[in-house]
């Protein structure tokens, strides 16, 4: 392949698909300024393998592959054990990743709870949610089997769910589930 033709391809890519990456990172680490640093480590990757990905169906699969497997290298770096602050770096960049219409309220609510996830399981609701991803292409992409995606999904939305439920209607519901 060309260098040119190389290097046009792939900026075709990047325009394309480069906002999307970074809204997968923002989800999985919780920090704008991370999130852009995992996504420019899997885009030097990406671009490394370009001449042999860009012949394959799955350039969306190997990129988004590439940012998980960023985000895992960057949390077993030392320095990034170090915190700071106790609940991170929001500085309202959450809103980048919100879908449209939704109210900050609802939006801090629920990036809460996804901080709030084990990693494994967040990795899993951003892949199987915010992607759409199936089962099988989640496992393939995560490297680990199918079932352990259903019980990490299972588990992360049944805390998901207890999270964002309100307290008065949890209430409700277990009144309601003894017949009072």
């Amino acid at each position: 392949m060309r260098a040119a033709a190389r290097d046009d391809g792939f900026s075709e890519f990047v325009v394309d698909r480069r906002a999307r990456l970074h809204r997968t990172a923002y989800l999985l680490c919780g920090d704008a300024h991370r999130a852009e640093d995992i996504v420019q480590a899997a885009l030097t990757k990406l671009y490394a393998a370009w001449p042999r990905v860009s012949r394959l169906d799955s350039v969306d699969a190997y990129a988004r592959r590439a940012v998980v497997n960023s985000h895992i290298d960057e949390t077993r770096r030392p320095w990034r054990r170090e915190r700071p602050v106790e609940h991170g770096t929001l500085d309202g960049a959450f809103d980048t990743a919100a879908a449209p219409g939704v109210a900050p309220e609802e939006a801090d609510a629920l990036w809460t709870a996804l901080r709030a996830l084990p990693p494994g399981q967040r990795r899993v609701v951003v892949l199987r949610h915010y992607w759409g991803l199936p089962v099988d292409e989640t496992a393939a992409d995560l490297g680990i089997s199918p079932g352990t995606v259903k019980s990490q999904t299972s588990a992360a939305l049944r805390a998901l769910r207890a999270a964002l439920t309100p307290a008065e209607s949890a209430v409700e519901s277990s009144m309601e589930s003894r017949g009072q």
